[in-house]
């Protein structure tokens, strides 16, 4: 008898594929922090509510559908309107699907049999989502752990589990979300190898708009590269965040790329490109940053911010092991920059005083790096006990609490010539000693340099995920080498 064909997802070709024992884990791994904690009973049932297909504010055209980040940790599914359950006891799964009317196989394809779903996603159980309150009726749960809590980083409240019927049941909506979150915190083997892919790939997409770059050029046409570069090559419909693709000034805007700055500059001769693209497999997410002058060749100037930005990741970095505390990690490459700035002229004086008045976040005003995962600023940042410190930068760092092993995490220091930071600066008395104004003018309309990479914790140290060239001897080799890394067919060439 020939052995079943092994639950994964692949998107056949060159891309990875993942197993549904990837999930699985996930599974076990949550039912083992819940047994014996406080408030969790015998006959306990995790229920999540996946993500829903929605439309175009009152339209019928569909939106690109993304699952929910929760549900995908724990289940896989990529199809929208779904449920979970989980006995906690047993660790069995069962996944509820829509049950479809006979107009779908019409319009939208196939209408599968729920043993479809339990081979694909290699779950206990299977059944319809118009049949959940009697299909937990008959497992006579002694409560429901549904998922409530804050997003963090967002601020946003997670959506609860909600069905007809459920008032029929005990519910607990406070015990699930911080137990879960500390489970998505660390990542498994399985994982890990899902996110050095999406680096594998973002980082050779990144390396090919470095070939391809040249003034005259729209940034949003290296957006458009970096997009065509992921889905091409690694079957990556998603992007893991809105892509940043800032020349000249426009690097010095942090989240640049928005709706109403939409990567629409033309790329000048001497322009300082900071691009900021991740692509996402299988929801999880990839966040790359590189920074390098367009036409390839660094300035004086470019080359001496970039190499103070270079110096504070790479101290960083070789800095990082389970226990060192994240905020001490910041203030780090915060001293670092400082002491650069001093050595480029456009800082005078002690950089201990400079640190007392947090002249740090007038360049760096963000956070020096988040956690990395499902969503690409992952939760779990600020756990109940651990706040945020209210200082300049630092409110902005996305994660308070100590590295650990197994955390996946962004490295991202960065220079910026913010004009609005740098006028408050010099209208501020306790700053304004410190900047030599005349030098500091030098660098107005210069923009930023960020250099940002994915790494993993380790027992010592960490795991470089991200692959790019960085310093400004390998970047001016690699953009001046001939060879293209991406040839994408566009209109008028020949097939």
């Amino acid at each position: 008898m020939a052995a079943a064909p092994q639950a994964l997802y692949w998107l056949g070709k060159d891309t990875l594929r993942v197993s549904a024992a990837l999930f699985a884990e996930n599974r076990r791994r949550l039912c083992r922090a819940l047994s014996g904690k406080d408030g969790v009973v015998p006959q306990s049932l995790v229920l999540l509510q996946g993500g829903e297909q929605k439309q175009r504010y009152c339209t019928d055209t569909d939106l690109l559908f993304r699952q929910e980040s929760f549900f995908h940790w724990a289940f896989g599914t990529t199809e929208p309107d779904c449920f979970g359950a989980i006995d906690v006891d047993s660790g069995k799964s069962i996944l509820f699907v829509p049950k479809l009317p006979e107009s779908y196989a019409t319009w939208m394809g196939e209408i599968f049999p729920k043993e479809h779903f339990k081979d694909k996603y290699a779950v206990d159980e299977v059944q319809y989502t118009c049949d959940i309150a009697d299909v937990l009726s008959n497992r006579r749960p002694a409560v429901l752990l549904t998922l409530r809590g804050q997003n963090t980083d967002s601020g946003s409240i997670c959506r609860e589990a909600s069905f007809e019927g459920i008032s029929r049941f005990k519910v607990n909506n406070t015990l699930l979300h911080p137990v879960i979150v500390e489970c998505r915190l660390t990542k498994t083997d399985m994982e890990l190898e899902v996110l050095r892919y999406t680096n594998r790939i973002s980082s050779e997409a990144h390396k090919m708009i470095m070939k391809n770059v040249k003034p005259g050029q729209k940034e949003y046409e290296m957006e458009s590269l970096f997009q065509h570069y992921c889905y091409t090559k690694g079957g990556m419909r998603h992007t893991s965040y809105t892509c940043i693709c800032g020349t000249g000034n426009n690097s010095s805007v942090l989240h640049y790329g928005h709706a109403g700055a939409p990567n629409e500059k033309t790329i000048m001769e001497g322009d300082m490109c900071l691009f900021d693209m991740g692509g996402e497999y299988y929801c999880y997410s990839s966040d790359i940053t590189c920074s390098f002058p367009a036409n390839g060749k660094f300035t004086a100037d470019q080359r001496a911010v970039y190499e103070a930005v270079l110096k504070s990741s790479r101290t960083v970095m070789a800095a990082i092991k389970p226990g060192v505390r994240w905020t001490d990690m910041h203030r780090l490459a915060d001293r670092i920059h400082l002491e650069e700035l001093v050595k480029i002229g456009i800082l005078r004086g002690s950089v201990e005083d400079m640190l007392k008045v947090h002249m740090g976040s007038v360049f760096m005003p963000h956070g020096l790096g988040h956690l990395l995962g499902i969503d690409v600023h992952d939760v779990g940042g600020y756990p109940e006990g651990v706040e945020r410190i209210d200082e300049p930068g630092l409110k902005s760092l996305r994660m308070g609490r100590p590295v650990q092993e197994r955390m996946v995490l962004t490295v991202e220091p960065g220079i910026y010539f913010i004009n609005h930071l740098l006028d408050q600066a010099l209208a501020n008395p306790a700053q304004n000693c410190f900047l030599d104004s005349q030098v500091l003018a030098r660098f107005r309309g210069f923009g930023g340099v960020r250099i940002e990479d994915d790494i993993a914790v380790t027992a010592d140290g960490i795991e470089l995920l991200t692959c790019v060239p960085r310093t400004v001897e390998d970047i001016e080799a690699f953009m001046a080498s001939p060879e293209k890394a991406f040839s994408p067919v566009v209109t008028g060439d020949k097939l």
